[in-house]
């Protein structure tokens, strides 16, 4: 008990170094900025075409259900034990410190890489509209090396804007992502009113064109639009009431976002053939084909806006992954030393933005996106593991929410997400696993020497 006792006091004693000013509004609106982006805007479309057809939707709602189980989990645990470390902190004190390291290097690809991905993407979407307006962007100023350009321009600069954004505070940008949030919502509310009046009930059939084992396949493709919850469990140390808020934060957002997945699938397949839904761009191509070039581009436009906003919560996600690590000494310090006027870790922000940059600019979706989804099932595997040990070796913890029919629930999302972990191609295994080897390297050579824990977890 003093081993877990010591690990909690020491996070306790340095809460005050970032600034409490985020509400539980606050919080679910940062799960919601980081949930609708990507998912909604492309996934719907590829998903709906190539595995479930018109049966979407209970792809979506499988794949909600399944991510519940991790959501209900990292409630518990961030109600519980806080800290602005999410997965990593409550690996630290349920599981010990190397289980907290492993976890915290698969986070940082996580969230490092996964901010990449969408800048790439973002850089697409940008310049289709720029063809729009017509301004043209040289191809060579749009893609990667590998894909014969010189450097993707538009993605390096989104990365190093959003970066300076989160250096003002985390209440301006806050704001800021608030801001965009209700771009996309606004967004997606015109499309569902527009296409509430030209369903057709005729392309809902056949319901399941590809089977009961297709609208699986399709809740394993879509379960990737709902990653992004987790980082509001990163808000800990700057949230007004733990306990309470990010509990809301992170189920409130989880369920708004499957409602809303759930009501725009059904009608994206309801006003065009789901065989037309393989496209880039599936539901602003769906207005186009209707003849609402104007709704298209607010949908183009809302889709711009949400993956900015996936940007800005991953790119914060990281740095406070990163400054919770450097304050266990897990990192170097400089990377916990916070501005005395905004009350940030500057740092950090600057140092990842820098390197975000670069990954975005020199190299492809493909090379970059392939290592994100491992990483994000391992730390919900973790997270609900988590869960179940500390029930039973912590009884007396205080819990102000807990998790229901434990350890039933997070049990079904160990099975979950492993078998979706599992179901991965060999090649992203090795390369996570290869990852995985690096970060030991660190932790042996430098992590556990320089943790400030003077008696290490056992495991």
């Amino acid at each position: 008990m003093n081993i877990f006792r010591t690990k909690v006091t020491e996070h306790s004693a340095v809460r005050g170094e970032l600034k409490r000013c985020l509400s539980a509004f606050d919080l679910t609106l940062l799960g919601i900025g980081a949930i609708i982006g990507a998912g909604i805007f492309v996934l719907t479309g590829i998903a709906a075409a190539t595995k479930a057809g018109p049966a979407i939707v209970m792809s979506y709602t499988i794949a909600g259900i399944a991510c519940s189980f991790a959501a209900l989990s990292y409630a518990e645990l961030s109600s519980s034990i806080g800290g602005s470390g999410s997965a990593y902190g409550y690996a630290y004190a349920g599981l010990g410190e190397i289980i907290a390291w492993i976890i915290g290097w698969d986070l940082i690809l996580e969230y490092g890489i996964g901010a990449c991905a969408v800048a790439i993407g973002w850089s697409g979407y940008v310049n289709d509209a720029f063809l729009s307006l017509g301004i043209m962007i040289p191809k060579q100023l749009l893609m990667s090396p590998a894909e014969g350009g010189i450097v993707n321009l538009p993605a390096m600069l989104i990365i190093l804007l959003i970066s300076g954004v989160l250096t003002l505070g985390v209440k301006q940008s806050a704001r800021f992502n608030m801001l965009i949030v209700f771009i996309k919502l606004a967004a997606i509310s015109i499309f569902v009113a527009t296409a509430l009046m030209d369903v057709k009930p005729q392309y809902w059939k056949p319901f399941m064109p590809f089977g009961f084992t297709g609208v699986v396949e399709g809740a394993a493709l879509v379960f990737f639009a709902f990653i992004g919850f987790d980082a509001v469990s990163t808000a800990a140390e700057e949230a007004n009431n733990p306990q309470k808020d990010l509990s809301i934060g992170i189920v409130g957002s989880l369920a708004i976002c499957t409602l809303i997945y759930i009501v725009v699938s059904g009608l994206l397949t309801g006003i065009v053939s789901y065989t037309t839904l393989n496209t880039q761009s599936p539901v602003a191509d769906a207005m186009l084909s209707l003849g609402h070039h104007v709704i298209a581009d607010i949908v183009a436009f809302g889709a711009i806006a949400g993956l900015t906003s996936v940007m800005l919560i991953f790119i914060y996600g990281l740095t406070r992954v990163l400054y919770s690590m450097s304050k266990d000494g897990l990192l170097p310090i400089g990377f916990s030393k916070t501005h005395p006027k905004t009350q940030t870790p500057v740092k950090v922000i600057l140092f990842s933005g820098l390197i975000m940059s670069l990954i975005s600019g020199l190299f492809s979706m493909k090379e970059v996106a392939e290592l994100v989804n491992i990483g994000t099932l391992a730390a919900f595997v973790i997270v609900c593991i988590s869960v179940i040990f500390l029930r039973y070796t912590k009884p007396n913890l205080p819990r102000p929410f807990k998790t229901p029919f434990c350890p039933w629930v997070p049990l079904l999302g160990v099975l979950s997400c492993g078998y979706l972990m599992f179901s991965l191609p060999w090649v992203t295994w090795l390369r996570f696993l290869i990852w995985m080897a690096i970060g030991l390297v660190v932790y042996f050579s430098y992590s556990y020497s320089h943790s400030k824990l003077t008696d290490k977890i056992s495991i």
